[in-house]
């Protein structure tokens, strides 16, 4: 993991608009990556996946092109662990954003956040 926040962002996305004001506010040393143009690699995601502990499922952008185009409302419960990393890894509009990698885990052991919502971040990157 990276020395800083690493956060893999969308410059048009809203939510990603939110999370950075609110990490400059805080001043929070962060890196921004833009997630279409360099999509974070399979080892990666699954590293974040483990350091999240959500389920897989919540790295999914269900709102996005993507995932409605690719149908999977209907294959995500059927498709394995590894083949849904294989599809994030692929397409970083599939990806929900931000996606932001801890450098190091919380005092509650996250170590990687999936949106935005201020509550979960200031508990993560304020412990």
């Amino acid at each position: 993991m990276a020395d800083s926040l690493t956060v893999y962002h969308y410059p048009a996305c809203g939510t990603c608009k939110k999370a950075r004001k609110w990490l400059e506010s805080e001043g929070i040393e962060h890196t921004l990556v833009h997630i279409v143009e360099q999509t974070p690699d399979r080892a990666t995601l699954a590293a974040a996946w483990r350091a999240s502990g959500l389920p897989l499922k919540r790295f999914f952008n269900t709102s996005g092109q993507s995932y409605r185009g690719g149908g999977f409302k209907d294959r995500l419960p059927t498709m394995s662990d590894e083949a849904q990393l294989d599809a994030l890894a692929a397409d970083g509009k599939l990806i929900k954003r931000p996606l932001a990698i801890l450098p190091k885990p919380s005092a509650s052991g996250v170590g990687a956040l999936v949106g935005f919502k201020q509550a979960e971040w200031q508990d993560a990157l304020r412990s």
